[in-house]
């Protein structure tokens, strides 16, 4: 992808975009069976971008009907493993070929930065269908150390028809980390995406039947949660659901499984995560750099966003100053001018609640201000480790600073939560990071940095963070497949005989 356009130039893509608006069931746009639409907005302005299909369980049983018919024909589960990696590869191909679009889409349906929608999100979807393009011949399964007179083969096998349900917030890279290793698995899939962003899902339905994926592969189910997340969770035809968005969500998928016929869940959810600085950390204005970016990045509606600052006494005041003068680079404003780096919250609602936290409570060190759907990067200095600031998950850009007075109080006040999704530990001391790294109950800890690791590395969090598996490398497709063991008997009839 070359550099970025002007705003202008971004606005004139926007006006000249097609929106995709219907379902995509067995390789085809249709209208929901109801008739129904919704209305999917502009974040940024408030402005109706399309009307979009209503779909209901009637659609969910049309897309488990077509998407079983073609995993058990087998027109893509049994497909040579080549066969699905090259047009795994041709999906990439393509999104990378309409990769500008996607962006401004991207960032006109969630409010997010046209800046970060070029420069990860769409680039980082391209990389993960890659890379589980390319793991497709690469996992091999194995054979256990049975007897001479047995061969015992532990194989996997795609496990069916599965229900892959998004977050508003990452609408194409969370897509990209569920169908990767769902497709690369040789699953059928039926996608949720959130009622709020579904467009730029249902665009990569489109393309996929241009890069050659067959009709009933790649189906997308737009609707709210009553309406197609339910009936996709409860339905009987619906062998595995991998679901990413909130913990009270998550849990009725959990009920739903149990209520059904016990079909394999996997939960990416909340997170209140610690970022956590000790006194001998180096080189503080990294340090706040990297602290800025965590509790910002994507307007803070990040699971993985660093939303709390656990700091030692000695370095809290020299650390703020740092922090705060970083704050000041990240400018709010219209998504599509590529300078700004803080966007539109993604719905009036989720505005509303956020802007809640910020109407009474702790003491503001910066920021504060909401209006018209926006939300200043706000950074509060926090008394009450019991204030529903500190406790609860906000999904915005604020930042709640602890103190605390040594490394075992912080390493506590670190897993003092319900949650356990992502930290992270800045000390120039090894063994403190090693300490406080293996202490710290989080999916993922990062040392002397904010980050969740790459497409390698596992994504998934302890507690009611995350539950049944995790996303990225090799471990996301655990949950798209079965184990089996296959045992051969070699006895020999004719010896049995003589013995």
């Amino acid at each position: 992808m070359t550099g970025l356009l002007t705003t202008e130039e971004y606005a004139a893509i926007a006006k000249g975009l097609s929106f995709p608006t219907q379902a995509f069931i067995d390789g085809a746009f249709r209208p929901a069976k109801s008739g129904k639409t919704f209305d999917t907005h502009n974040p940024a302005t408030s402005k109706v971008l399309a009307q979009v299909a209503a779909c209901n369980a009637e659609d969910v049983n049309l897309a488990v009907t077509k998407a079983r018919a073609a995993f058990d024909d087998g027109r893509w589960s049994k497909l040579h493993p080549k066969e699905r990696k090259e047009a795994l590869l041709r999906l990439a191909k393509l999104i990378k070929r309409n990769a500008r679009e996607l962006a401004v889409l991207e960032s006109l349906d969630s409010g997010k930065t046209i800046f970060d929608c070029e420069t990860v999100d769409v680039p980082e979807t391209i990389n993960c269908l890659t890379w589980h393009a390319e793991l497709i011949d690469k996992i091999y399964d194995q054979v256990s150390p049975a007897s001479d007179n047995h061969i015992a083969m532990i194989v996997r096998e795609p496990i069916g028809v599965v229900g892959l349900v998004l977050p508003w917030n990452f609408p194409l890279l969370m897509l990209a980390w569920k169908i990767g290793p769902a497709l690369a698995a040789g699953c059928s899939v039926i996608v949720k995406p959130a009622e709020e962003t579904s467009l730029t899902t249902l665009r990569v339905a489109e393309l996929s039947m241009e890069a050659g994926i067959p009709a009933g592969v790649f189906n997308v189910v737009p609707g709210s949660g009553p309406d197609v997340g339910e009936p996709l969770g409860r339905h009987m035809d619906v062998d595995a659901v991998s679901f990413t968005g909130s913990t009270e969500t998550g849990r009725r998928f959990l009920r739903y499984a149990a209520e059904s016929n016990l079909k394999k869940v996997t939960l990416e959810m909340g997170g209140k995560n610690p970022a956590v600085v000790l006194d001998d950390a180096e080189n503080l204005d990294r340090v706040a750099a990297h602290i800025v970016n965590g509790a910002f990045w994507n307007m803070g509606e990040n699971c993985s966003a660093s939303s709390r600052l656990i700091v030692q006494k000695g370095v809290k005041d020299k650390l703020l100053k740092l922090i705060l003068a970083h704050a000041r680079e990240w400018p709010m404003g219209n998504p599509l001018d590529p300078l700004n780096r803080v966007g539109a919250l993604v719905s009036l609602q989720h505005f509303e609640k956020v802007a809640a936290y910020l109407a009474k409570g702790p003491k503001v060190l910066m920021g504060g201000k909401a209006k018209d759907g926006f939300v200043e990067p706000t950074i509060l200095d926090v008394a009450d480790r019991n204030a529903p600031q500190v406790r609860e998950e906000i999904f915005g850009p604020v930042l709640c600073v602890l103190t605390v007075e040594s490394f075992d109080e912080a390493i506590a006040l670190a897993n003092d939560t319900e949650y356990g999704l992502a930290a992270s530990i800045f000390t120039s001391n090894v063994k403190r990071a090693l300490r406080g790294a293996r202490a710290i109950k989080a999916g993922t800890v990062t040392v002397n940095s904010f980050g969740e690791g790459d497409i390698s590395t596992p994504f998934g969090g302890y507690k009611a963070s995350g539950f049944g598996g995790r996303d990225n490398g090799i471990h996301a497709h655990d949950q798209y497949t079965e184990l089996k063991t296959i045992w051969v008997d070699l006895t020999d009839d004719a010896d049995q005989a003589v013995a």
